[in-house]
């Protein structure tokens, strides 16, 4: 039996170079996470100060100049505009709901019925929408208003000095700064 000194000695050298280089793309990979970390609380941070000036500060300062929109030298305009937003929180819904059904704008919501099926149950699955519940399965009834919809409607009847519950409806009325680049 012979020993290879020299051949085990070249292996335990070459692990040692893989490990390192391992090790040096390890410490690599968490520098990149960190700084991917700080990048985008700067981001946010970024966003937070765009919005401010966009929302606030602008909308704030041509109100008092008594001007709605602005030309730029370079040949961009600013102008202000309204932005509005809702919602209808869950402990709300059917509140909500019958405020819209009693002011003629029930048409808004939307009533989705679905059944689900397991596999293998397409014929059944068929059966059921010619028998509907007949069969003994129970459809699922979901009623809700689409986002967009609520918003043109709050839009609407802000725009119109008409009521709007934001009591029911989480109603947000802003001003957006829009800037057109030339």
């Amino acid at each position: 039996m012979s020993i290879n000194f020299e051949a085990d000695q070249t292996e335990s050298i070459t692990q040692t170079n893989d490990a390192k280089a391992l090790s040096d793309q390890v410490v690599k990979l968490r520098d990149l996470e960190d700084h991917i970390k700080v990048v985008e609380e700067n981001l946010k941070q970024l966003k937070q100060q765009a919005d401010t000036l966009s929302s606030e500060v602008i909308p704030t300062m041509m109100t008092e100049m008594n001007i709605s929109t602005m030309k730029l030298a370079d040949g961009s305009a600013i102008e202000v505009k309204p932005v509005y937003g809702a919602s209808i929180s869950a402990d709300k819904k059917e509140e909500a709901f019958n405020w819209l059904r009693e002011n003629g704008l029930g048409d808004l919501i939307k009533n989705e019925v679905t059944v689900s099926f397991g596999r293998n149950e397409d014929n059944k699955a068929v059966e059921y929408a010619v028998l509907a519940q007949g069969q003994g399965y129970q459809p699922t009834q979901k009623l809700k208003v689409e986002p967009m919809t609520l918003k043109a409607l709050v839009r609407e009847r802000i725009e119109s000095g008409k009521d709007m519950p934001s009591d029911l409806f989480n109603v947000f009325a802003g001003n957006r700064t829009k800037i057109t680049r030339a």
